[in-house]
């Protein structure tokens, strides 16, 4: 078989032109980390309560205008009913005053006929005051979250496909303006409707870039570097746009112009068309030989060596292109028992994984303390989940290290409602530490799941896992609205969901140190399962095809 590293073996591993991509690449993610949590800030909640037009009420049946609540065991002021104001303006005619003449609690109620006052802080101004996502109509927060996921699943789909007809570096630049052209339009929404249908597009442009650069990187780094890239590389970069977010927030607290300071890093990554070269794995796939020879050239000129008369042989490339290969399908993934329960396995792993990591940091506004500190605290915390991660997988056992990690983020979440109110920091620690097992969890997922499935079914499985991982995304604004009727049921949910999670995880095959599985019959089998005896076919080690899982590993 025709070995493409091989063949460009003479440029080096970390030569000038593999640092200029790497950085490149991965700088091109930095938007990602912003754009994908935004809603934290764009579509967060105030303080707020009814409107309460002056008219003819007396300065203490204004002030008695709105009744209180029970709201996480204390007296609150309602957030969607007041006092009916014609009655108090016929108990203030009359001189009447609330607690003394009248019982407030007797005095029927309505809802909130005038609109709603909001606190100024901390947003001077959100898409929920723009129009009113509250009390009858507080469902539209979430699910305008949930549409940018929904944008992000339908890029997942399309993505792989436009990336392989169209090459990746056109379609990495494409849907970047995509991403930001969108964002732009955002800002100058007129309805609630109208800027959700934009956010599912910058949803489907988000992950469509997102995963074009992800390919482009793996292909064109050589084999030693690929790994770091996956892993660290887009990673952190992503972590890194994190951290911008609430910084961002922090300065600019209305959302229009928060949203305009978030977009327009956009522009600045245009003159990268001229740095950042296709894929030349991508060009000799599509018989291109000569482009593709061209940019190795330019490759070894800036690493300063010297290439070969030729690089790719045609005739090698033809014969190998020309290769009829048996064609798989989604439903090879359940034609047997064992690759059947794997499949299963891994569906919902992913899902209750990405509803953990997304829940966690959607709901950093409802935790106690200053919500800017506790989102850069929340994005800080990726950075050594994902140094752990990389560790982990490079020197202990996969469903150990996956099931320890989802223990310990499934664990401390529980423990949450038992902390007194008062002990913030102790609260925050413990959402922190499980943000860290999960999103260490998350890392490693990646690699285990491609390292499960056989090479003939590898890319149908690693894909059919991440879909389910975005329906968990588009579930997770949903855990964070339950926080409105009890604080901790968002905690329960995940943290029990995560538990249970960690332990199906022991069930699956161990993958570590053992060589890829070719074929269906290869597969590990999952443990605690009674098999018929069938013939077993060896498996070789093929390094080629244990590099191979590098190009699967990548993050959400």
């Amino acid at each position: 078989m025709y070995d493409y590293d091989q063949a460009t073996a003479f440029l080096g591993e970390w030569g000038p032109f593999q640092r200029l991509i790497f950085f490149l690449l991965s700088a091109s993610i930095v938007p990602n980390g912003f754009n994908g949590m935004s809603a934290v800030f764009l579509a967060g909640t105030p303080e707020h309560r009814c409107l309460v037009p002056a008219g003819n009420l007396s300065a203490e049946w204004l002030n008695a205008s709105i009744p209180l609540e029970q709201r996480d065991g204390r007296q609150v002021p309602s957030r969607c009913r007041r006092l009916r104001l014609q009655a108090l303006a016929n108990f203030s005619a009359l001189s009447l005053r609330p607690g003394r003449d009248v019982d407030p609690g007797q005095v029927p109620q309505e809802p909130c006929l005038d609109g709603w006052h909001y606190s100024p802080e901390p947003y001077l101004s959100t898409i929920v005051t723009e129009w009113d996502l509250v009390c009858d109509n507080d469902w539209k927060s979430p699910l305008t979250v949930s549409l940018f996921f929904v944008g992000v699943l339908f890029g997942s789909f399309i993505s792989g496909q436009l990336s392989d007809r169209f090459g990746r570096k056109n379609v990495l630049f494409a849907t970047m303006g995509i991403q930001t052209g969108f964002g732009f339009l955002q800002i100058f929404s007129t309805s609630w409707e109208m800027f959700s249908i934009f956010f599912l597009i910058v949803g489907m442009g988000q992950i469509s870039n997102y995963v074009a650069a992800f390919v482009l990187g793996t292909e064109i780094l050589g084999k030693s570097i690929r790994i770091i890239y996956c892993t660290l590389g887009v990673c952190i970069f992503y972590a890194f746009g994190y951290m911008l977010l609430p910084l961002c927030a922090y300065f600019i607290r209305g959302w229009r112009m928060l949203l305009l300071a978030l977009t327009a890093p956009g522009l600045l990554y245009i003159p990268l068309w001229w740095y950042i070269p296709e894929s030349p794995r991508w060009l000799l796939s599509q018989g291109r030989i000569e482009e593709a020879e061209a940019i190795i050239r330019k490759a070894a000129e800036k690493n300063g060596v010297t290439p070969p008369d030729v690089i790719f042989d045609p005739l090698e490339l033809q014969h190998l292109n020309s290769q009829d290969q048996q064609k798989y399908n989604i439903l090879d993934l359940v034609r047997t028992r064992n690759i059947r329960y794997i499949t299963i396995m891994c569906v919902i792993l992913w899902m209750v994984i990405s509803i953990g990591y997304f829940g966690l940091s959607l709901d950093t506004p409802n935790l106690h303390g200053n919500l800017y500190l506790n989102c850069f605290l929340s994005a800080v915390i990726e950075v050594p989940a994902y140094t752990i991660s990389w560790l982990l997988l490079q020197n202990l056992p996969r469903r150990y290290s996956i099931a320890a990690v989802l223990f310990l983020g499934g664990c401390v979440l529980l423990f949450i409602q038992l902390v007194p109110s008062y002990l913030t920091a102790v609260s925050i620690t413990l959402v922190m530490l499980g943000k860290f097992g999960i999103t260490s969890s998350f890392s490693m997922v990646y690699v285990y799941t491609a390292e499960l499935y056989p090479t003939v079914v590898r890319n149908i499985g690693v894909g059919t896992s991440s879909m389910a991982s975005r329906l968990g995304s588009i579930l997770s604004p949903f855990f964070v609205y339950f926080g409105a009727y009890d604080r901790f049921l968002p905690y329960i949910l995940m943290g029990s969901l995560t538990v249970l999670t960690g332990i199906l995880t022991l069930f699956l095959p161990e993958s570590y140190g053992t060589p890829l599985p070719e074929t269906i019959e290869q597969m590990l089998r999952v443990k605690g399962i009674k098999y018929r005896n069938t013939s077993k076919s060896k498996r070789k080690p093929n390094n080629e095809e244990e590099n191979s899982v590098i190009l699967k590993t990548t993050t959400f």
